[in-house]
């Protein structure tokens, strides 16, 4: 099936839009998985990709899979504990390939336990990711970043007041998710009923992941492979601004669960809060989740609606907004602001919250109100940011 021409034909947006976003994406590459000496990093490559690596070294293909178990469901990142595999081959893997991961730079743990990590790469550029425990059971989110940076500068985001510096690979991705485990020690990957510590994992860090879809789906596609870290899409959550042009091929090719952050239910505000909305607006944003191929009753979007007072907060706007996701089926989550320094909004009132959320879960819609996590360390919703830096070109 052609994914573009099913899009087009749905959504009435042309080929030469989705082109223009990867072009753009191009130019914010990252570099390649590759050390100085020449040694290859097997993370983040496609099981075609390894078996194409371990074929040119004159392997045979069942050996593909052997490592793959070794990587992604065993975690190891020395070739001489692959047991299975015979020690001239260890050493012949070690001297053309690495199996990498980024330096955990800073480690930090809040006081309600949500983990965040500064995460460095081979180049020195930084992102964070955040470990969000669940309060009651054995069991939590990651949540991961895809650009160093963003190109979206939402106002009430501190992310948004760091320039876009470069995408994240599809290596630096799941490397992310891989790094926690290893800090938490949930290696080999869980399998069947066992309890997940590292449960979920939600793109909602730095960047706007389908401005990079190219190495999030990736990325993903490698964490949902059955023969590794197995993480079912259903346990996967893609956030977005509203890059209308990728949402189709999102739903159709990786089939996860989509999060929309709505955070104004008109236009002017919306244009305010979030610029991206000046190319795409509501009508087209809300008609492309209407299209979302994933959803369901039992895999509902969700809408993310940071409470700012006296902007978005107001009874007008909760009925605004039951309105505009009328029959999509979904959830609203309400998030209270959480500052950062030098940001100019405050968090909406306890009443405001609470009457907002009435308003839409007497409309049917569930409407919880997300506790902060993690605000004591900037881990919070809307808090992660880095001191990367885009290098100027040489003149």
């Amino acid at each position: 099936m052609d994914i573009s021409q099913v899009d087009i034909s749905q959504s009435g947006l042309t080929e030469a839009e989705r082109v223009r976003i990867l072009a753009k994406t191009a130019r914010f590459n990252p570099p390649p998985a590759q050390l100085a000496d020449g040694r290859r990093d097997l993370v983040g490559m496609s099981r075609a990709e390894l078996a194409g690596e371990l074929a040119a070294i004159g392997e045979k293909p069942f050996r593909t899979k052997q490592v793959w178990h070794w990587i992604y469901h065993q975690g190891v990142t020395d070739f001489s504990r692959m047991s299975s595999i015979a020690r001239p081959l260890q050493e012949k893997l070690a001297e053309h390939f690495v199996i990498g991961r980024p330096e955990a730079a800073v480690v930090q743990t809040s006081s309600d336990e949500t983990r965040k990590f500064l995460f460095r790469f081979r180049d020195g550029q930084e992102a964070e990711t955040v470990y969000i425990p669940d309060a009651q059971e054995d069991r939590g989110a990651v949540c991961i970043s895809s650009q160093v940076g963003c190109t979206l500068s939402c106002r009430f985001c501190h992310t948004g007041t760091q320039a876009l510096v470069r995408n994240l690979g599809a290596a630096e991705i799941v490397g992310q998710f891989m790094a926690a485990r290893d800090n938490y020690g949930e290696w080999p990957s869980p399998r069947g009923e066992t309890p997940r510590l590292l449960s979920t994992i939600v793109l909602m860090g730095m960047g706007e992941p389908l401005y990079n879809y190219e190495n999030v789906a990736k990325a993903m596609t490698i964490v949902m492979d059955n023969e590794g870290i197995a993480l079912s899409r259903r346990r996967i959550t893609l956030s977005t601004s509203g890059v209308v042009p990728m949402m189709d091929r999102a739903g159709a090719e990786l089939g996860v669960n989509l999060a929309v952050s709505l955070h104004a239910v008109r236009d002017e505000l919306r244009d305010e809060l979030v610029p991206l909305n000046r190319k795409y607006p509501l009508a087209e944003l809300i008609a492309a989740c209407r299209r979302y191929p994933a959803a369901s009753n039992a895999r509902r979007i969700t809408f993310e609606y940071v409470m700012l007072k006296g902007l978005n907060d107001s009874p007008e706007d909760a009925r605004e907004l039951v309105r505009l996701i009328a029959g999509i089926p979904a959830k609203v989550n309400l998030i209270p602001f959480n500052p950062w320094p030098g940001s100019a909004y405050e968090t909406s009132s306890g009443n405001a919250i609470d009457r907002f959320a009435k308003i839409v879960m007497d409309a049917g819609f569930s409407s919880p109100v997300r506790s902060p996590r993690g605000r004591d360390i900037l881990a919070a919703c809307g808090q992660l940011r880095t001191d990367s830096r885009r290098e100027r070109p040489a003149a």
